[in-house]
């Protein structure tokens, strides 16, 4: 299966400008292109993306910060 960028980018979880962003400063390796120079995606263009794009973003807080209280509540 071969992806758009816009694609790919949505399956990654970021969006099509960050994907590009991320291209051009050598974070991830650039994909194939076809003979017009559009990038095309395989799903394992995406998966490795995947990996490198959860290994930058924090974990989801969870609610009440995490240690059963919430630090605006005067209790």
């Amino acid at each position: 299966m071969r992806l758009s960028t816009r694609q790919a980018a949505e399956r990654v979880g970021v969006s099509r400008n960050t994907l590009l962003r991320w291209f051009r400063e050598g974070r991830v390796q650039d994909v194939r292109r076809d003979r017009n120079g559009w990038r095309f995606f395989a799903q394992e263009d995406v998966a490795r993306i995947k990996d490198y794009a959860e290994r930058q973003s924090p974990p989801p807080a969870h609610p009440g910060g995490g240690a059963g209280q919430n630090p605006m509540v005067a209790g």
